[in-house]
């Protein structure tokens, strides 16, 4: 039997690369940065972390996590309704709540684990949940897993979001869920006309911040700050892993009484190991620094606004924004991964992205500024796309 399913599977993989879809995994010998090491020892440009603050080798958030190997072990070893809760984790639950507005936060492995926890904790038959077409896996996967009834609309469009919440009219509970940014193209949702329109049709408003907390806001608390919703967004989903230090661990935060039931209901909360102590304490000093230091925000903007200038300068077809997300738009799923590897070979690290991450025939390769990048590093790397593009030869409306 299980030949069998092995051979089917390795047919599949074989299709996959005969189709250009097929994902390949880089090896680095050293740590995450601006600059990173390969394995054959090459040291190429960084364009594809989400390490926006340029914090994942702070010394700082490094001394952290050593201090709280020695104080607090590498691990629980369960989970926290049974082996206890450490006094780390629960101050980092505290200190994300205040940073981020809210009454209470509860921690997860992963912020996957977090949107997969909460929509059938939160949500019956009786209820229905609205979200937007671009969201995030996880987001899509939480709510297959709840009994809600589901609505989509379209990336962006309002007018359809009143019509699908028209249509949950009778439910108990409505709650629309969007990303505050959304990964593959670098766009912010319209939250402040969302949160009206939840107002009007007595709605909930949930927003994953991934890619918002630590980049967008004047404080760095993310999409909903940046949108004048400080306190008005009923749940907050986010991660550790990207702006706040670029390990892992994600979290909820929302009313005591969400994060309450939560604990008793969440199943991956329940049934899997809480965060391991060093990246809880780290996470304590990085929203220290997001705090202390806005001058890395604004350096991290700046950077993308270049970037972005210079791309299009030569004639690249760069999706508008302001987020240091910067798409590269290269049609097909061989041509982005072709200029991928071509950059390889000009020394900068960027993917290629296509379907199914993407639409068919919106194959890109997605960039990512961090604020650990100099003007230096950023003409370069500008440099090494235009080489990679007289190499290949224009398409799809890219030199």
């Amino acid at each position: 039997m299980s030949r069998r399913i092995d051979a089917d599977l390795l047919r599949e993989l074989e299709t996959l690369r005969s189709q250009d879809l097929y994902k390949t995994e880089r090896l680095i010998a050293g740590p995450q940065g601006p600059v990173v090491r390969l394995e054959d020892g090459r040291e190429v440009i960084n364009l594809c972390a989400n390490n926006y603050l340029g914090l994942a080798q702070h010394p700082a958030i490094v001394a952290a996590a050593h201090a709280a190997l020695e104080r607090f072990g590498y691990g629980m070893a369960s989970v926290r309704f049974i082996c206890g809760t450490q006094t780390v984790h629960r101050e980092l639950e505290k200190a994300l709540a205040a940073f981020l507005g809210t009454e209470d936060a509860i921690l997860y492995g992963s912020c996957f684990d977090a949107n997969g926890g909460i929509f059938e904790t939160l949500l019956d038959e009786r209820d229905a949940v609205i979200s937007d077409a671009l969201n995030h896996a996880s987001i899509i996967d939480g709510i297959r897993l709840s009994k809600a009834r589901r609505y989509r609309f379209a990336n962006g469009n309002l007018d359809e979001l009143e019509e699908r919440l028209r249509e949950a009219r009778d439910a108990r509970r409505r709650l629309i869920v969007t990303d505050g940014v959304f990964s593959m193209d670098g766009y912010v949702a319209r939250l402040a006309e969302i949160r009206a329109i939840a107002d009007r049709h007595d709605a909930l408003l949930m927003v994953d911040d991934s890619h918002g907390v630590g980049v967008l806001g004047t404080e760095g608390r993310g999409s909903h700050e940046a949108s004048g919703l400080l306190g008005r967004v009923d749940i907050l989903s986010g991660t550790l892993g990207k702006a706040l230090g670029g390990a892992s661990g994600g979290y909820i935060a929302a009313s005591s009484a969400v994060v309450g039931w939560l604990r008793q209901r969440s199943r991956p909360y329940l049934f899997s190991n809480t965060l391991a102590p060093p990246i809880a304490a780290a996470s304590l000093i990085a929203l220290e620094i997001v705090r202390q230091e806005p001058e890395r925000r604004a350096r991290l903007l700046d950077n993308a606004r270049r970037l972005r200038q210079d791309l299009l300068a030569h004639g690249f077809e760069v999706l508008p924004g302001e987020h240091p997300i910067v798409p590269v738009m290269m049609g097909t799923a061989d041509r982005a991964q072709r200029f991928a590897a071509r950059l390889l070979d000009e020394g900068v690290y960027a993917v290629g992205f296509f379907y199914p991450v993407v639409p068919e025939g919106r194959a890109r390769i997605r960039l990512q500024v961090s604020a650990a990048h100099d003007r230096e590093t950023l003409d370069r790397a500008t440099a090494a796309f235009v080489r990679a593009a007289l190499t290949l030869g224009p398409e799809k409306g890219n030199p």
